[in-house]
């Protein structure tokens, strides 16, 4: 279960850490990897160790070393040159981290996930064991997402998503992202000198948005993913900082209550494990379309879905698949394991529970998704 943390000097306390560090800040803008900030940030993330706290190192930078090494300026847009530049890059990273633990006689573990291990039950469930084995073993787990084999049609889309999962996985306490902005201002620092540093927040909070800006050339991500992955990581009560990871110290000056960066507070408490699983699948099977009261009571009421509240069933999917559940505009509201799969759902769509067993030749579920298997998942949840 995750710390709940009232106040900045409170993260002197956390003991589960996530650290995020972004592409453009770990090769120097493209330049090959600055082993003195790598060198510099270890340190830190050793003494944290230390001092009895636990690490998790979430790394990019794979395809910008080893567009490095192969002597490529531009970043390629074809998944099999990515892939080869991630797969020529990941030897360099893993390598260069290895080196700099063992000066404090730290070891580390490369751990490569994609998509299929956080979609899949007993495959979350085992990323999680293996993580939280080696930090019981005290070692310092370095995570990437599998850019050698992924596809762009099942990859997270950044490793700030990613990092946001596996403070879900951990239950992690705090969720720093290291990134080469201070944090996240109120207007783009870069067009406006008057835009001025949000130091606190809550994770949910809609505003937050819009103020998020774009991505930038090497990374995937900008400040909206690690908006967005802040949000995700609240589902576990994880606190997320967002941070210049250039400032000298900043690791450890974060964890002993320096007010830097952007404290995104997760500001409620977290959702149990298999609903954390839920929330953070990238994709689902197919849809519900769901009528305004039953959007509704899913919202405010947390209770089942029902059939009653279906108007419409799109795509293709089997019972226990996961399924979006859509309000009549498209936007997702939730989502959840089936009772039904997609042909059963469409037959039984509108109608009462009393009438499953006459319209399906059997007495099925009441409801077509429990909400025990049910998490809310738009804006604001």
């Amino acid at each position: 279960m995750s710390l709940e943390l009232t106040s900045r000097a409170e993260f002197a306390g956390a003991k589960r850490w996530v650290v995020k560090v972004g592409s453009a800040l770990l090769t120097d803008a493209g330049r090959g990897l600055d082993r003195q900030l790598i060198a510099a940030m270890v340190a830190q993330l050793a003494a944290l160790r230390q001092e009895g706290r636990e690490v998790v190192l979430v790394s990019s930078g794979a395809v910008a070393a080893g567009m490095v090494r192969l002597g490529w300026s531009q970043r390629p847009h074809a998944l099999h040159e990515l892939q080869a530049a991630a797969a020529v890059g990941q030897m360099s990273l893993v390598q260069t981290y290895e080196s700099a633990f063992q000066q404090y006689s730290m070891h580390t573990a490369q751990v490569l996930l994609g998509h299929d291990d956080i979609s899949a039950r007993d495959r979350y469930l085992n990323a999680r064991s293996t993580l939280t084995t080696l930090l019981e073993l005290g070692v310092v787990p370095v995570v990437n997402e599998n850019d050698t084999v992924v596809t762009d049609e099942i990859r997270f889309g950044d490793n700030d998503t990613l990092a946001a999962l596996v403070a879900n996985l951990i239950d992690a306490d705090v969720l720093l992202i290291l990134t080469d902005q201070q944090g996240l201002f109120d207007a783009d620092p870069r067009s406006n000198p008057d835009a001025k540093l949000i130091s606190e927040a809550y994770a949910d909070e809609q505003e937050l948005e819009a103020v998020a800006g774009g991505g930038g050339v090497l990374g995937r991500g900008g400040m909206l993913t690690k908006v967005r992955a802040a949000r995700l990581a609240a589902r576990s009560g994880t606190d997320t900082v967002i941070v210049h990871g250039g400032v000298a110290g900043v690791i450890s000056q974060i964890a002993s209550g320096s007010e830097q960066g952007t404290w995104l507070r997760a500001g409620k408490a977290p959702l149990a494990a298999r609903k954390q699983w839920l929330a953070g699948l990238m994709r689902g099977s197919g849809s519900l379309v769901l009528d305004a009261g039953a959007v509704r009571v899913l919202c405010e009421s947390g209770k089942s879905l029902l059939a009653v509240g279906v108007v419409a069933v799109e795509g293709s999917f089997a019972r226990g698949d996961v399924v979006l559940c859509v309000d009549p505009q498209g936007n997702e509201v939730a989502r959840g394991l089936v009772n039904y799969g997609s042909e059963e759902a469409r037959r039984i769509m509108g109608h009462g529970s009393e009438q499953i067993e006459s319209l399906l030749g059997y007495q099925g579920e009441p409801e077509l998704v429990h909400r025990d298997n049910l998490v809310l998942s738009g804006p604001g949840q």
